[in-house]
């Protein structure tokens, strides 16, 4: 299968009609969808990206009043944030209505819905007119791509077509919100801070610790990996402990870069913009991945705003089992 990159949203629609699979763009990072109401089309995503089937998916819809078509019990904060927030970074796991598949829930009576920020793909769903089911369009467990190139160089002749739609502008993936007994809870880090979340629901609680048995998507202890071991931490004692290897290093903004030379940097943000350093990480870490390294030293950077999804990528991309 050869695998094409362009812009023709009507093709994409077709494909994504006769059950195939097309990468997306959104705000975020890039998608792998294919029709959420179509139990073959969904499991193929799966088997293309080597995704764990206990992992669910997020439906991505074309209006916030979708939600009433693929969710129930929808709790009034679910509505206040979706009208506040969509489209944009923040998915919102609700109760599942029956036309969901249990293939895209991984079998939970739950589902992750959100509207993402961006025409192509918004009009891709009115093209459509069914919801799209998208994780990150990269093998499971990979750094997730930002541009088209990222998803072609990872999954060329597995799916026929790539919609492009440019470099992504937030960079990190969504900020997922449940709604459990006790009220709204923040399952994932992401694209809209935590601050954001509490100025239209103050009481909301955070249970973002990576599990081996998500109730949402994105919450497995290892993701966002490169293939080249990344280390995080203090980077000139990172340095001492891998003295003699071609060292690869990500910072936040370049004041921290030790006197002793390496392979290869990426500096995510000179200025020292968290918002800036958010849309850049997942690229950088491509670039360091290929850059011919031993190992990749990074440190955290700050734990405010965007910084927070930040550190919870790299932790995970960090993870050692």
């Amino acid at each position: 299968m050869e695998t094409q990159i362009g812009n023709d949203s009507e093709y994409a629609a077709s494909l994504l009609r006769q059950g195939q699979l097309v990468a997306i763009p959104t705000e975020t990072v890039y998608g792998l969808a294919a029709n959420a109401l179509m139990s073959s089309a969904v499991l193929d995503i799966f088997r293309v990206k080597g995704r764990p089937a206990f992992d669910p998916l997020i439906v991505h819809v074309d209006n916030p009043d979708r939600i009433s078509e693929y969710a129930t019990h929808i709790p009034d904060e679910a509505w206040a944030l979706a009208e506040r927030f969509w489209p944009g970074p923040l998915t919102l796991v609700l109760q599942k209505a029956t036309c969901i598949p249990d293939e895209v829930s991984s079998g939970l009576d739950t589902v992750g819905l959100r509207m993402p920020d961006h025409p192509i793909t918004l009009e891709l769903l009115k093209r459509t007119g069914f919801p799209l089911a998208a994780p990150s369009a990269n093998p499971f467990g990979y750094i997730s791509p930002t541009t088209a190139q990222h998803v072609h160089d990872q999954l060329q002749g597995k799916i026929p077509y790539i919609l492009d739609g440019g470099p992504c502008r937030v960079g990190v993936e969504s900020t997922i919100v449940g709604f459990e007994k006790d009220g709204p809870v923040i399952y994932r880090l992401g694209g809209l801070t935590v601050e954001d979340i509490r100025s239209v629901v103050p009481a909301v609680g955070m249970r973002v610790n990576a599990s081996s048995d998500p109730r949402a998507p994105g919450m497995l202890k290892s993701h966002y990996a490169p293939r080249i071991p990344l280390f995080l931490g203090d980077v000139e004692s990172l340095l001492s402990e891998h003295a003699g290897k071609r060292i690869g290093m990500l910072v936040f903004n370049g004041w921290h870069v030790p006197t002793t030379p390496v392979d290869a940097l990426q500096v995510l943000s000179p200025s020292g913009d968290v918002n800036e350093a958010a849309g850049r990480l997942f690229s950088a870490m491509r670039v360091l991945d290929n850059a011919g390294v031993d190992v990749v030293l990074a440190e955290t950077v700050p734990d405010e705003g965007l910084g927070k999804a930040i550190n919870d990528r790299l932790r995970r991309a960090a993870h050692r089992k």
